[in-house]
């Protein structure tokens, strides 16, 4: 693994207008990924996760606002013109997202999706990036490649239509793959197989992978490091074998204990009580205090807890360290 950082995200923040005000979407994370590593950001819906991805690589909302620094191999994107961005962007970092249908045009063979990346950002002739494209479905798993280059989505099973659009994700052989919730739409046998083609193409390509998901289990078996989100911020960060065995921050807790039991164990599962909070009303203290069962501190709900270091790498942000079991701290 290198230690460059394909892709570093230093105090990103942002704040997307609404009809009803201010919604900050993201407030002030750092996080990033190295050569042939993977980066998992995990929580909830409405965590940040997916917007602080999208954000980074200049794909937010127009109605964002957008601050803090982003570096892309080293090039700072967050000053950079649209147009140079864009190609940036196309050049360097594939996106695999939740339903494969979505990344898919239905009236273009699946050949000519695959190709078009590699025409625009390669210079390929037509020939040149079919061939690719041939190669590419092959490198992905798909039966019978040069036949299949000429079919159409709907002539595919869910799983197969995720593989195409991996296919695409790697046309330009990306120094960065993003892959938002990328299995969440499949049976949990093709979710596996997913999970593992990904895995495989960062093995032999190198690859820096950021998973994106609320899926603890997948995490367990892919990612390096993860970072945990709960409304726009990180609460904890790490390496994912000390964040799993010694979790430090009670949201973390609650995630994990809320995985369903692989062996079948258990008379039902368990659940985190409440709800997040809304992004235009956010506590002034920790966003997590109205629903953590260590929130007896009146300083939790007041102050805003800093990220501290519990381990080498491994950082938390509470007030309380190790304190995730309840009860009201001393």
């Amino acid at each position: 693994m290198s230690d460059r950082a394909v892709l570093a995200v230093e105090d990103l923040t942002v704040t997307i207008g609404t009809r009803r005000g201010p919604a900050r979407a993201v407030a002030g994370v750092d996080w990033s990924v190295r050569a042939g590593e993977t980066l998992a950001l995990v929580g909830e819906s409405g965590s940040g996760k997916s917007m602080s991805v999208l954000a980074a690589t200049g794909l937010a909302p127009r109605s964002a606002r957008v601050t803090g620094r982003v570096h892309l191999l080293g090039t700072e994107l967050t000053g950079l013109p649209g147009e140079d961005r864009r190609r940036m962007r196309g050049r360097h970092v594939g996106f695999v997202f939740q339903d494969p249908m979505t990344s898919l045009n239905p009236v273009l063979t699946v050949g000519r999706q695959v190709t078009e990346a590699g025409e625009e950002h390669l210079g390929l002739t037509r020939r040149a990036a079919r061939a690719r494209a041939v190669e590419l479905l092959d490198l992905v798993g798909i039966p019978s490649p040069a036949e299949r280059v000429d079919a159409y989505p709907h002539q595919f099973s869910g799983g197969m239509r995720q593989r195409v659009v991996i296919a695409m994700a790697l046309a330009c052989e990306p120094d960065l793959l993003i892959a938002d919730e990328p299995t969440t739409a499949l049976d949990v046998t093709t979710q596996a197989q997913i999970v593992e083609l990904v895995a495989d193409l960062q093995r032999r390509l190198g690859t820096a992978v950021v998973w994106i998901t609320h899926d603890l289990g997948v995490v367990a078996g892919i990612a390096d490091t993860v970072a945990v989100m709960y409304a726009g911020r990180i609460l904890e960060q790490g390496p994912v074998d000390a964040v799993f065995t010694n979790p430090s921050h009670p949201y973390t807790t609650a995630l994990l204990a809320a995985r369903p039991d692989p062996d079948g164990g258990g008379d039902e599962l368990v659940t985190i009580q409440g709800s997040p909070p809304s992004p235009l009303d956010l506590p002034a203290g920790c966003a997590f205090w109205p629903r953590c069962p260590v929130r007896g501190a009146a300083r939790c709900e007041h102050e805003l807890p800093p990220l501290v270091p519990v381990a080498a790498d491994h950082h938390v942000r509470t007030f309380y360290p190790h304190h995730t079991d309840g009860g009201v701290p001393t």
